[in-house]
């Protein structure tokens, strides 16, 4: 049976050029946990694979050895080579490489290991032996071996800027991104589930575009009851999935997810100077490397201001399961998501999730604008208010090259937008003090993200210059 790929074109088409060469190719493959990398893998190659195995979380170095010794025997049926457990590393490598040669085939050899993080034991060696196999085996033969973990930071550190034995052995890298709306959607009607754009957002929301996730969304149900059971009914998927994606992930989840809970805690992005102060760690190399290790894993995204004049880097919580679970399941137990989908709570967090997919789908929000082929630069900016001057924050700039930039508004309605003359005052007091605080001389068009469009009136027409919807973010 041929298993069906949503998306993932780019990466398809560079495993496939991959399986065309004759030549020895390392394969990276990151992306963050239960984002579907293990499953391209084993739908694109289907039963090409002639060797592969798991790292478990948390096993020891003989339970990892284990490990291959039963992923060796499920492949060396025949039995027709002598095998003996091994007791390192080295030896395991030996052994593959020793029954890789006996293959009598003239395709690509494919190996692949997934989790390899996990097989990186204290003292295990482990890496020296990896070594060994790429350079004094592997190097010289057509072969494919693609090494996958969902520890980011790890891989890069590891792997890819290995300064040692692999420096620069890594041929070709796929870091494997959530879906994005579309690829959404796709999935979702793939599974029999057929449900309005509006819907499907609000799925997004809450849940990101992980396949893991959207997998238990179920047809016949809406998206605020699907929420419900994944995230609130006690044999949720999602109910304890925090602590066990953080510390599947990180040898001291703990600090990463004080700056995750601070990010959580503010509707903005934060400066690093921000972060320190409401996580209460410390600052210095180690902060840096947190920071790092939680943007590469997709959790948090930094963006610099509009302005620059801080230098100061900005990041915002985008990994939209993080954010719902600390909103509202973390602190809420035994409660209906119908019920919290009513309170006050709710509309502000739905303000902020929307703001992060609109900035995660800016190229469809450029097609929109008509401005897809125009150099652009995307940002947002807060300013403190003072004694004499209110505060402003615009939820994202689009500076653009052609001497306009878009100062967009996000609202996440179930309905067209009315601008009420409140807001509109509102409005032009942020345009105004943008203008003022930047001296900028770019015309500024005031642009409206809504998921149903705005409402024709006296308060719009003639000071809200464009218009995008839900339909174009998909």
């Amino acid at each position: 049976m041929q298993n069906i790929i949503i998306g993932r074109e780019e990466e398809q088409q560079m495993i496939a050029e991959m399986l065309d060469t004759e030549a020895a190719d390392l394969l990276a493959v990151t992306g963050r946990r239960r984002v579907g990398k293990t499953y391209l893998i084993r739908a694109f190659l289907q039963a090409r694979i002639h060797f592969e195995m798991n790292g478990i979380l948390n096993a020891s170095l003989q339970q990892q050895l284990q490990n291959f010794d039963i992923a060796f025997n499920k492949i060396n049926t025949k039995k027709s080579r002598r095998y003996t457990p091994v007791s390192n590393w080295l030896q395991a490598f030996h052994q593959l490489s020793q029954y890789l040669d006996s293959l009598k085939t003239t395709k690509k050899l494919i190996v692949f290991i997934d989790e390899l993080p996990w097989l990186d034991t204290h003292r295990s060696r482990f890496l020296s032996a990896f070594d060994w196999f790429w350079n004094s085996w592997a190097v010289k033969k057509n072969i494919l071996v693609i090494i996958c973990g969902s520890a980011s930071s790890w891989m890069t550190g590891k792997i890819i800027n290995n300064r040692g034995g692999l420096h620069n052995r890594v041929t070709k890298r796929i870091h494997l991104q959530p879906f994005n709306l579309t690829e959404t959607e796709a999935y979702l009607k793939y599974n029999g589930i057929t449900l309005s754009r509006y819907q499907v957002l609000h799925l997004y929301m809450a849940l990101g575009g992980i396949p893991h996730y959207l997998k238990e969304v179920k047809k016949g149900q809406s998206a605020t009851q699907n929420i419900n059971r994944i995230c609130f009914q006690k044999n949720g998927l999602l109910v304890n999935e925090f602590d066990n994606l953080y510390n599947a992930l990180f040898v001291n989840a703990r600090q990463h997810i004080s700056i995750i809970q601070a990010l959580a805690s503010k509707n903005k992005g934060l400066s690093r100077a921000e972060i320190l102060a409401a996580s209460k760690l410390a600052d210095g190399g180690s902060f840096t490397k947190l920071l790092t290790e939680l943007e590469q894993s997709d959790f948090i995204t930094s963006y610099l201001p509009f302005d620059k004049i801080k230098k100061e880097t900005i990041y915002r919580l985008t990994d939209e399961y993080s954010l719902f679970y600390l909103k509202f399941m973390r602190s809420k137990k035994n409660v209906n998501w119908l019920q919290l989908a009513a309170t006050p709570s709710y509309k502000t967090w739905s303000g902020y999730a929307f703001e992060n997919i609109c900035m995660k789908h800016i190229e469809k929000i450029k097609q929109a604008l008509g401005i897809a082929a125009v150099y652009t630069e995307v940002s947002s900016i807060f300013y403190k208010g003072d004694a004499k001057n209110k505060g402003a924050q615009i939820d994202m700039l689009i500076d653009r090259q052609d001497h306009v930039i878009n100062a967009c508004e996000a609202k996440f309605y179930d309905k067209p937008f009315a601008i009420s003359k409140s807001y509109a005052v509102d409005l032009r007091n942020k345009l105004r003090a943008f203008q003022e605080k930047t001296g900028t001389r770019k015309t500024l068009f005031l642009t409206l993200i809504t998921p149903y469009g705005i409402v024709q009136n006296q308060h719009s027409i003639g000071f809200v210059q464009q218009e995008v919807v839900a339909e174009n973010l998909f």
